[in-house]
């Protein structure tokens, strides 16, 4: 079984590679836009796998044509795995956009504020 979650790990991980390799080479349309694979989870039969686009700058309708494009363009992409990665059966990818950084950089902005407001007021209690 470790032996099964060793190679699945190696998958995800080369094509997390791979899909990252495309990106950044200009394959897809993200002009101002940081665009990075956060993630892979293929299925254990390697028939599907779900890739994770994290997308910094950019409005949302910006981002929503930076994941429409990827979806789009999801055979070729698929094409360009087989051929660079030997598969025989390669993985329907799946595009998700993954918001956990997004996320975090809002709660620490919050935090941030509320330490800023906490030390702001404290400044006000001793005048």
């Amino acid at each position: 079984m470790a032996e099964k979650v060793d190679r699945l790990t190696r998958i995800n991980e080369l094509l997390k590679r791979e899909i990252a390799d495309l990106i950044e080479r200009g394959q897809l349309p993200a002009a101002g836009m940081l665009v990075s694979v956060t993630e892979v989870r293929a299925s254990v039969d390697l028939k599907n796998a779900t890739v994770c686009i994290s997308i910094f700058g950019g409005d949302k309708a910006a981002r929503q044509r930076v994941m429409d494009e990827l979806e789009f363009e999801r055979v070729g992409i698929q094409s360009h795995l087989a051929r660079a990665c030997g598969f025989k059966h390669t993985p329907v990818l799946n595009f998700k956009l993954d918001r956990r950084t997004e996320l975090g950089d809002r709660v620490l902005e919050m935090l941030n504020r509320a330490d800023q407001d906490d030390r702001e007021e404290s400044g006000n209690g001793r005048k």
